[in-house]
């Protein structure tokens, strides 16, 4: 294992969180659509719209859908090679508090303010501490609510096929771009070292070394002087990454299997067995993943997540629908 066993549960308990939270946003906002398992109307009562007007967006087709990725990534390839943080700033910050916003709303109903902008008033000061103020706790509490949102808003524009198209093509360019051009590493590096914000969770640690120098220090000397000290140390700290995008896209998959088959239906949640099977199917390749891993070597985590979400979703099928 690349990062030691406490670490590692810790990650993968942030994953199976974020997906379980991703689950009921999604719920919250599910609006069912007629299938040849579901030729009759699902009634819309008690379902939330997506705030903002993001409920107008259209379905959208693979390859817009790509090529929106694409430029999107071109676009922070530009940016980081001429060092323009405050923009690359900026654009985090609006990402930030629209998903955070998304999310919230699903949890907030209509009191005497509306709730969506309940919701963004919570959402700007969150993303406020997230991008100026960073902790690990206010960093990796957000990121829990932040793919939800963003899978919230992506799921309604993508059908089945175009899913199982999209997990395949960004397996294989997670694959490219981390094992042979090393672009996922370069873009990493420059998000935490220069621009001080990482998309996805993360996890600081340090060796057992470095621990016994920190305590012999604090026996030596008092707080203050301590404080002085590690000025001028510097100390070796791990850092053990899980990327934005190995935790969105199965949740993504999860939106549109709810959306597109909601008589799959478990604990009143229209949709939730196709879903859970993608879970554990995502849940169990990022496991091996993380069991497989060696120290100091990088390796892309969505062509396992892919393999597993696809695998889950071939294994509902076989189970549930061909027979």
């Amino acid at each position: 294992m690349k990062h030691k066993l406490s670490i590692t549960l810790a990650l993968l308990g942030l994953f199976l969180l974020a997906q379980l939270i991703g689950i009921l946003v999604l719920n919250a906002y599910n609006q069912p659509i007629s299938t040849s398992l579901n030729q009759t109307n699902q009634s819309q009562e008690g379902i939330k719209q997506l705030p903002f007007d993001l409920d107008e967006t259209e379905e959208s087709n693979i390859p817009s859908l790509m090529l929106s990725i694409i430029l999107a990534f071109l676009l922070f390839f530009f940016l980081m090679k001429y060092d323009m943080r405050f923009i690359i700033k900026a654009w985090f910050y609006l990402v930030i508090v629209l998903a955070l916003s998304v999310s919230l709303n699903a949890f907030i109903g209509n009191t005497i303010i509306e709730s969506s902008i309940l919701a963004l008033i919570i959402a700007i000061p969150l993303a406020t501490l997230k991008i100026f103020r960073p902790s690990v706790l206010i960093h990796n509490g957000t990121e829990l609510l932040i793919y939800p949102g963003i899978a919230a808003i992506i799921a309604p524009i993508i059908n089945v096929l175009g899913m199982i198209i999209l997990l395949i093509l960004i397996a294989l360019y997670d694959a490219w771009a981390v094992w042979h051009s090393g672009i996922m590493q370069k873009m990493a590096k420059y998000q935490m070292e220069e621009v001080k914000i990482f998309g996805g969770f993360l996890i600081p640690h340090i060796d057992r070394k470095t621990k016994e120098k920190l305590k012999k220090l604090k026996q030596k000397y008092t707080k203050l002087e301590l404080q002085e000290k590690l000025k001028k140390k510097r100390f070796r700290i791990n850092v053990a990454i899980l990327g934005g995008g190995d935790v969105v896209f199965p949740i993504i998959a999860m939106g549109v299997f709810m959306r597109t088959f909601p008589e799959a239906s478990l604990f009143g949640v229209p949709g939730l067995v196709p879903a859970l099977f993608i879970l554990v199917g995502s849940f169990i390749a990022l496991v091996h993943l993380f069991l497989i891993t060696e120290k100091k070597k990088a390796y892309p985590a969505m062509p396992w997540i892919s393999t597993g979400a696809l695998l889950g979703m071939l294994a509902w099928w076989l189970t549930f629908v061909a027979f």
